[in-house]
């Protein structure tokens, strides 16, 4: 019997081993494309995560600028103490004149101006009173309209620091033209309060900065975001539903 040279000791050479090939070996498809996803995944949050933060910086350092002034003065309705704020300005001339956007069709002037504790004079000669508008965009094209019908070049806009970044974003969406001047009406110091502790505050945020971004991804894809106007119908409807914010 002869000796294979090559192995000595007379045994069996080793098999070559086998490749795994299956759906989740190293080198499949699968996992390159799980691999990924993964990634893509992970930028997007990482995205999302740094879009939030510069909100909430934007939303926590905004102050109220002193001495400004401008052709006239809008406030979108909805909120804590803007009317209030932007009767205030037109009353010390930072403005010629004010439209309160986004009133509901029952609501009369005389009642907003015993609710704000104005002068009747300065509601007769200087305030007007929009009753179109059922949301931001809304807000936006009524205020655009406006705008447009006294030939303004400059507005003031008053309306709580969280609405702020949308509100000027649809209005400049509305009227690239203008020049708005954003004036935020701010509740409390939130950067010297931990603020993202506060269930409310924090809700707040989220949910306003979560309106921003599909605000945003709205325009990028062309989708149509409608007037957001109330129609003729739906103001002469007893019991019509008051503006959504």
């Amino acid at each position: 019997m002869t000796v294979d040279q090559t192995n000595p000791e007379n045994t069996e050479p080793h098999a070559p081993k086998q490749v795994q090939r299956g759906w989740f070996s190293r080198k499949s498809r699968a996992r390159r494309l799980a691999r990924r996803l993964f990634l893509v995944a992970f930028l997007l949050a990482a995205i999302v995560v740094g879009g939030f933060l510069w909100f909430a910086d934007t939303v926590t350092s905004q102050k109220a600028p002193d001495g400004v002034k401008a052709d006239a003065i809008v406030v979108l309705t909805g909120g804590y103490l803007r009317i209030e704020q932007a009767l205030g300005l037109l009353r010390d001339g930072a403005g010629q004149r004010l439209l309160i956007s986004g009133a509901h069709p029952s609501t009369t002037p005389t009642q907003i101006r015993k609710a704000t504790q104005a002068s009747s004079d300065l509601f007769a000669c200087c305030v007007d009173i929009g009753y179109d508008a059922l949301d931001t965009i809304g807000n936006a094209n009524e205020i655009a309209r406006w705008i447009h019908s006294h030939n303004y070049r400059s507005v003031l806009v008053v309306t709580n620091n969280y609405h702020m970044p949308r509100s000027l974003l649809e209005l400049r969406r509305a009227d690239p033209v203008t020049r708005f001047i954003p004036y935020p009406v701010i509740n409390a110091d939130l950067t010297r309060r931990a603020w993202f502790a506060e269930p409310d505050t924090l809700r707040t945020m989220l949910s306003e900065y979560g309106k921003v971004v599909l605000a945003t991804l709205r325009d990028v894809f062309g989708v149509d975001r409608g007037s957001g106007l109330r129609t003729e119908e739906d103001a002469l409807k007893p019991g019509a539903p008051a503006p959504v914010r």
